[in-house]
């Protein structure tokens, strides 16, 4: 790593996901994303199995069903910064996270198999960021309608995690 990534300006991401790059801590992503994916995933292994299917509400989804979408969230946005710091123009779809965690059938699936995928995801993400050349960063592309740069975008998955995090501890009383 050379320079350090530092959070994104204001117009590299419609307003709305700045509620999500606020939440990320100063310093550098890349290694913001590191650190997170080692006190993400202990937390995650802490869950007892048995917590997989719990939902703290009628049609909450269950922890099984988060620890997916935060999978699913950081492949698509992952692909979206891979898309613009490799140059590509066009246009990226929206990601419906509903339809999305509707069709992934997360509770038949065991905990421990979303909690060791969310940490290959994240491998890669890591590995992703970690190699990109430094003026990738600037590049932007348009996804949801909306614009966004590839540093906006790693941004946005680490407090993606912090916010699901949060809601978890909170809410499903995770340790």
């Amino acid at each position: 790593m050379t320079t350090a990534i530092m959070p994104p300006r204001r117009d590299e991401a419609a307003a709305y996901y700045f509620s999500y790059i606020d939440r990320v801590p100063p310093g550098d992503v890349r290694t913001i994303l590191v650190r997170q994916h080692t006190d993400v995933l202990r937390l995650f292994e802490e869950i007892p199995e048995a917590k997989g299917r719990h939902r703290y509400g009628p049609g909450k989804w269950s922890v099984s069903e988060v620890v997916s979408h935060l999978s699913d969230t950081e492949r698509v946005l992952a692909f979206r910064a891979l898309w613009f710091a490799r140059g590509f123009e066009s246009p990226l779809p929206s990601f419906e996270q509903e339809l999305a965690v509707q069709h992934a059938n997360a509770d038949t699936l065991s905990l421990r198999h979303h909690v060791d995928e969310f940490g290959s995801v994240r491998a890669a993400t890591v590995n992703l960021f970690r190699h990109l050349p430094e003026q990738a960063w600037e590049r932007q592309g348009i996804a949801s309608d909306h614009p966004f740069t590839v540093r906006a975008l790693a941004f946005i998955i680490a407090g993606h995690v912090d916010h699901h995090v949060a809601i978890l501890r909170e809410r499903y009383e995770v340790a």
